[in-house]
């Protein structure tokens, strides 16, 4: 067939895991020097996307299908290891989600997304992601509510 006639796929940059299939956050390069081990930096190109499929051994792909596995990390990041923080700018854990559930009012959450909006969050390093945790944070206190609710 001529080429004049078929239609190119568009790039509109998303990108998928090759492992998992869940659509990728795109991540800077400083995010990716920050929260990866030399030699996994390495093994990706300047951008990359972050799988966040907690379940999914990928911690970032590229374009090209080169993926860096959670083993690259510097440190364990939430959502790839649960217990880590769900915020590594201040250290908001799960327990501290799960202490305002208990206490019936949500003091650390509130103080969290407080402190998230000042200039001490470092979301472009310290997140895997590159971007805030607050709206994950507040999805799960929402999740855990709702699950502390049903049963």
């Amino acid at each position: 067939m001529n080429k004049a006639f078929v239609r190119e796929p568009d790039d509109n940059g998303e990108r998928h895991c090759p492992r998992c299939g869940s659509l990728g956050i795109a991540v800077q390069h400083e995010t990716l020097v920050a929260q990866l081990c030399a030699d996994a930096l390495a093994e990706l190109g300047q951008t990359a996307h972050f799988c966040p499929f907690a379940k999914c051994e990928v911690a970032y792909f590229d374009a090209f299908e080169r993926v860096v596995l959670v083993a690259g990390f510097k440190q364990p990041v939430y959502p790839k290891d649960p217990d880590a923080p769900l915020c590594p700018c201040f250290g908001l854990t799960a327990d501290d989600i799960a202490a305002d559930l208990a206490e019936g009012t949500p003091t650390r959450v509130r103080a969290h997304i407080a402190k998230a909006k000042t200039d001490a969050a470092h979301c472009a390093t310290c997140s895997p992601t590159g971007q805030s945790c607050v709206p994950h944070v507040q999805q799960y206190y929402l999740r855990e509510l709702t699950a502390r609710k049903t049963s």
